[in-house]
């Protein structure tokens, strides 16, 4: 079948079994979209307001959905646009392919108008990139890509394509996508000895990070702490990987984790990390962190080993498969003695929330009306901030795959890109971005994609007139020298959704919360909800820079 280089590409995302892409069009990826109004009833294409949007939203739609997110950009300013994107997605290990259009190849190499190294530029930030000079060469590079992204450690894998070779012609023959097998490398001796330890411990300590929902092993994690009668606690990045309604889960661990998770790594016998790579937000003083105790460290990726906290055992492979290992050979164990420990811990010192001026109002009730009013069942896609955590602390997610938020990297200006995105990739579900005024105003111009696509996500503004996060540190550390930390932004949030075509409502009072929330959901389209906070409600408890994480602040005066 004779094709062009872009309809060619069109194709071998049809064999991926992609149906919606990310993108914003231009010069040197015109023929792509030429061929993608052939495709536009196989294919649906959103127009983001900015390619940094479109990126954003390609990553959340593989963090709702599980498969490959994909997202296209002319080159030169478009190509660079995507740039964080795709490193938001390579810190999370999202899978992502990422499409850019490059100038012809004559003209390469030759500062030519909206020329730009982007493989130089992403080669640090992907898993591989390819520029693929020989339309020969396309259909399997894109093929490669697409495995490459999934397999293993996910990530972004970036194609950049020349515009004469969209545009030059080759004989297609479709073949169907090779999907990589999930796979474990395990030592048998270092399997024995976890085993044995595991048969011995008395006070273990289950610790889940992100890649417990990449290799989609919730069920089996839950398996495992039932059979090892062990306390969770996770990362940010595995909120959801384990059901939070258990009495079993402890909460964070880390910089902004619960008290009882910092008093049980500190009592515990055994750390099992799972999917982890001990972010120093996690550990905190990595010297005092876990100190003498055994480190069970299981990972797809060899190169976490040893790289941020030493593991006394380590095993290589896919989550779901060496815990379902585990629970296959090892013995359920009894630890009633340890788990009455914790729910004590849990008793004494549950998170909560005041706010300084006593008609307003707080995330905490905020969240957990919204926990109450969608039953847990909600996608949660957050910015990057004190909300961030506020949204991890109090909403209370039981099922994976239902919070989205950039860890890594810290992206402000994530949330509503990976809103839309998640929306479009699980339209039965309601979908919230919870977001500081501050990551706001970073994304703003995206509402004009909530609504040109009447895309019924709901955007929550927690408008506390700070860069709460950033306030909180200089409270603590700076002296109070708020330096470019207050807001007090004119934005009238009411008018510019109005503006927008999106339906709007205020919550500034306790009385507000349920029928606000309830209006949003019940609405068929974009929403957005205009929280009023007081600017001195601070994320607790915190572990300051050089602490050990078992030493958090509860209190800030």
């Amino acid at each position: 079948m004779l094709l062009t280089g872009a309809q060619i590409v069109l194709e071998c995302l049809l064999e991926q079994e992609v149906d919606t892409v990310f993108g914003y069009p231009g010069g040197q990826v015109l023929n792509i979209y030429d061929a993608l109004w052939e495709y536009q009833d196989r294919i649906t294409h959103i127009r983001t307001s900015h390619e940094q949007g479109a990126a954003h939203a390609a990553d959340g739609y593989a963090r709702a959905s599980g498969k490959t997110g994909v997202c296209i950009a002319t080159s030169g300013p478009g190509a660079t646009n995507l740039v964080t994107g795709i490193a938001t997605a390579y810190m999370d290990s999202v899978p992502m392919v990422a499409i850019t259009g490059n100038v012809s190849r004559n003209l390469l190499g030759l500062d030519s108008f909206q020329e730009v190294d982007i493989t130089g530029i992403t080669m640090p930030i992907t898993k591989h990139n390819y520029i693929v000079k020989r339309v020969e060469d396309l259909a399997d590079t894109i093929r490669e890509a697409f495995y490459i992204a999934n397999n293993g450690r996910k990530g972004p894998v970036l194609v950049d394509i020349p515009k004469d070779v969209t545009a030059a012609k080759f004989d297609y023959q479709p073949a169907r996508p090779s999907r990589p097998v999930p796979k474990m490398d395990l030592d048998p001796k270092q399997l024995d000895q976890v085993l044995q330890l595991l048969s011995g411990c008395r006070k273990p300590f289950l610790y889940a990070g992100g890649g417990v929902i990449s290799s989609g092993a919730a069920r089996e994690l839950a398996e495992f702490a039932n059979k090892l009668d062990a306390p969770v606690a996770c990362s940010l990045m595995c909120q959801g990987g384990f059901d939070q309604k258990s009495d079993r889960y402890m909460g964070m661990l880390g910089m902004h984790g619960t008290k009882t998770a910092s008093l049980a790594i500190s009592e515990c016998d055994i750390l099992i990390a799972v999917g982890s790579r001990f972010s120093d937000r996690v550990t905190c003083n990595a010297d005092q962190f876990a100190k003498n105790r055994p480190i069970v460290h299981i990972d797809v990726d060899p190169a976490e080993f040893n790289k941020n906290i030493p593991a006394q055992y380590t095993l290589k492979g896919d989550i779901r498969q060496v815990l379902e290992l585990l629970c296959r050979e090892m013995r359920s164990r009894d630890n009633s003695d340890w788990m009455q420990k914790i729910h004590h811990w849990k008793k004494e010192y549950p998170l909560y929330q005041t706010t300084p001026n006593p008609e307003g109002v707080t995330p905490q009730r905020i969240l957990e009306t919204l926990t109450e009013l969608t039953d847990s069942d909600a996608i949660l896609t957050t910015e990057v901030g004190q909300h961030q955590m506020w949204t991890a602390q109090f909403y209370e997610f039981r099922r994976p795959r239902t919070m989205i938020t950039s860890g890594g990297l810290g992206t402000m200006g994530f949330g509503l890109g990976a809103a839309m995105g998640a929306q479009l990739a699980q339209p039965g579900k309601r979908v919230v971005n919870i977001a500081g005024d501050g990551s706001f105003h970073m994304n703003a111009n995206e509402l004009y994609t909530l609504s040109r696509y009447n895309i019924p996500v709901i955007e929550m503004v927690f408008d506390n007139q700070v860069l709460g996060m950033v306030r909180q540190w200089q409270k603590l550390f700076y002296d109070g020298h708020f330096s470019q930390t207050d807001l007090e932004p004119k934005t009238d949030y009411t008018l510019l959704a109005q503006a927008y075509g999106i339906k709007a409502f205020t919550i500034a009072r306790e009385e507000d919360i349920r029928p606000a929330l309830e209006a949003a959901l019940d609405y068929n389209g974009p929403v957005m909800i205009h929280c009023v906070l007081d600017k001195d409600i601070n994320v607790l408890p915190m572990v300051p820079a050089g602490a050990s994480v078992e030493s958090p602040i509860l209190e800030i005066e």
